[in-house]
């Protein structure tokens, strides 16, 4: 017979979790899963209406059913999750940017910030541009500065661009080209084309040097050049160091 200690480690202990704890669960995927589906159709009609709008008129009435389609799509969502801040961000550049019906700036900036503030990387780096707007009754670059770095830690790779021109020409803080290359590099991994450009300029400028300690190999070279569908040339590096 085999003792009784060995048997007690192929007996099943009793779950730890509630059933009450598990349907809440189940519930909360259920709803964003509903969520996730809304924000698909609002952004595919969103998508068709970006296709259309600079050849047509923005009140045309196909337009106009479009953004509505969005509108309700990413209001639904929202009921379904109001926790999600995909639908925030989407329903903020709604009312901000488009010509729906119905459109609020104001409250498109508070679901943007209310987006910003619950972690959501687009919305941190659309408020990060917004507020870095020269106001000269409002002191915004500490704040623009702030959600930028939200969305870098994020890896963003607009917000990653974006900071790197910062350092690199010390606007709103102290110019730092060691920065500003870690951000283009990474920027430029994510697939963003003008900061490949940034980092490849820089390569060739030779600045490459701040970040080693010793003398840069033969190997550090540029290898190839491509054109991207947006018309950009992009620097791809060749046996890099990573940093």
């Amino acid at each position: 017979m085999l003792p009784r200690a060995l048997l007690a480690k192929f007996i099943l202990k009793p779950s730890t979790v509630s059933p009450f704890q598990f349907n809440q669960q189940r519930a909360l995927h259920s709803r964003n899963k509903k969520a996730l589906e809304f924000i698909a159709k609002g952004w595919n009609a969103l998508k068709e209406v970006d296709r259309v709008i600079d050849y047509s008129d923005p009140k045309h009435s196909g337009i106009v059913s479009l953004l509505r389609t969005a509108k309700e799509n990413f209001e639904l969502a929202l009921e379904a999750d109001n926790t999600n801040t995909h639908a925030r961000y989407w329903l903020s550049r709604l009312h901000m940017k488009y010509p729906v019906p119905g459109a609020n700036k104001a409250v498109g900036a508070a679901l943007l910030v209310e987006a910003a503030e619950m972690g959501d990387p687009e919305a941190q780096y659309a408020l990060g541009c917004h507020l870095r707007v020269e106001n000269d009754y409002v002191q915004s670059d500490q704040q623009a500065f702030y959600y930028l770095e939200k969305a870098v830690d994020q890896l963003h790779p607009g917000a990653l661009y974006l900071l790197g021109a910062v350092y690199l020409t010390g606007d709103c803080v102290r110019k730092d080209i060691a920065s500003a290359l870690w951000c283009f590099h990474r920027a430029s991994e994510k697939g963003h084309a003008g900061a490949a450009i940034a980092y490849g300029s820089l390569l060739l400028k030779g600045k490459l040097f701040i970040l080693c300690s010793s003398p840069l190999s033969p190997n550090y070279v540029v290898y190839h050049c491509y054109r991207q569908h947006y018309g950009l040339s992009k620097f791809m590096i060749g046996n890099y160091r990573h940093f």
